[in-house]
This record gives structure tokens, sequence and C-alpha cells, in this order.
């Protein structure tokens, strides 16, 4: 397989907005869409580690540009596609990567409070980009919207109520807006990862190197993704060589739902 990021997909003068764009798997789809050519807008809470990374990218010749925005406020969600647009003349691509994860917990424990800031998080911020973006999109002439989901929006866990009911919506929502935008020339789909060597997996295993090895067992190849591994689904999923692609959640998970 090719580099992450010298790949054939070219994506000069195509403008695209990635949330939680600062870390994880957020970063590294920044990274590979910038390095394929497209002007990459990212989003994230942190302003310092936002600006300190669109620094860092710039210096390497890519052209990144940091908005601070939460994607659970809609006036901010709304101000970040707009300064998007105004700034650059068109949207082209939109990655609703923003997540939060639950802290395990059985459903009989989970505070009304802590669910609800899942929720808020990974379904109603996906839900709030695509209603803002999406009419930027068609303005443009069409585009793609690729939501970042998890194997976790097919299958259940134990203890992560919240978050497994957040991102079986996704799935739900990414189908039905693949429809509503077939017409209008915009391609809705999702990528669904196993696990991934982040620091949101190690936060949710409480730094447990023992979990993080019997997790990775739970996985058929007998590791767990990258934060690459993810960006390279996405890159194709925005260029052309998938075309004829809408509404399908592609699996990024080493065989853990093949089992």
């Amino acid at each position: 397989m090719h580099p992450p990021g010298t790949n054939p997909y070219l994506f000069n003068g195509k403008v695209a907005l990635v949330t939680g764009g600062t870390s994880g798997i957020g970063k590294a789809i920044v990274s590979a869409l910038a390095r394929s050519g497209a002007l990459v807008c990212y989003s994230g809470r942190r302003s310092e580690l936002g600006e300190d990374q669109a620094k860092d990218l710039r210096k390497q010749g890519l052209k990144v540009e940091y908005v601070q925005s939460d994607v659970t406020d809609e006036a901010a969600v709304k101000a970040c596609i707009s300064q998007t647009v105004d700034r650059h003349g068109r949207l082209d691509f939109v990655v609703n990567n923003a997540g939060l994860e639950a802290d395990p917990h059985a459903v009989t424990d989970i505070t009304q409070e802590d669910f609800q800031q899942v929720m808020n998080v990974n379904l109603m911020g996906t839900f709030l980009i695509l209603k803002h973006a999406i009419p930027a999109l068609r303005a443009s002439g069409g585009g793609n919207i690729v939501n970042i989901a998890s194997v976790l929006g097919e299958v259940g866990m134990p203890l992560l109520a919240p978050y497994v009911a957040a991102k079986h919506a996704v799935f739900g929502l990414t189908k039905t807006a693949s429809l509503e935008e077939a017409q209008h020339k915009i391609r809705v789909n999702a990528v669904a990862p196993g696990a991934v060597n982040t620091d949101m997996l190690w936060r949710t295993m409480h730094d447990s190197a023992e979990t993080f090895e019997q997790i990775k067992k739970r996985h058929p190849m007998g590791r767990v993704a990258e934060p690459d591994d993810v960006a390279e689904a996405v890159l194709w999923l925005c260029s052309d060589a998938s075309s004829f692609v809408t509404g399908q959640v592609i699996n990024v998970d080493g065989g853990y739902i093949a089992q």
C-alpha cells in the first residue's frame, strides 16, 4: 500500500472541512487530504493546539486553516461553515469526525447528563454539520460527506451504551441523508473503524496495556487500526474512484464485523 498522503487522488482546487481535526483520526484525515492537494479547514475546541498544528502543516507546504468551533453549538457550526465558504469560495468535502468517548458504565449507572453529552457530540454534532454544510455543497455543484462512525454502530458492547447508541444513529443519518442528497450530486457515506490507536481509545481503557492487548486479539488481523488506516478510506470516499458509492458504511476494522 502506498504511504498515506502519496496517493493518486488529486484534490487540487477542492476545499474540505474536517471536524475534530486536532487529534487522532481527525488529525490524520486533515494531513491526508492536504497532502492530496485539498485546502483543508479543520475545527476543534482547543485553539492553541489547532493553531500549532496549522503552523506545522504549513511549514510542510500544505494548505490548511484552523477554525475554533464546537459542533454542539449550532451558531458556531453555522459560523464555521460560513467562514470557510466566504474565505475560499466553495465547499467540496465534509468529514464529520468530532467525537467523544463514553466512560465505561452499565446502563443502570449512567447519568442522564453523561448520556446526553456523548449523544450531543457524536450525533447532534454530526446532524448540525450536515444541516448547515449541505446547502454549501449544493451551491458548489455537489460534493462528498464522510461521517466517521464505528463498528459499534452495527453491534453492541457492554458498558458503552451512549457511544453505541450514538454510532447506531449515525448509520441511519448517513443513509437518510444520502437518499435526500443523491439528486444534488452529493454523496454521503460513513467509515466505521474498529478500535483505533488514539488517545481516545487509551482514555476509554484507562491507559491499561492489558486491556489494549485484549482488544487487539478481538480483531482477526491481530492489531488495532492506526489513524492513517481510517484516513485512507476517507480519501477514497472523497475521490472520483468511489463515484457510484453512496449511503454506504465502509468498515475499517481488521475483520472485526466479519466474525
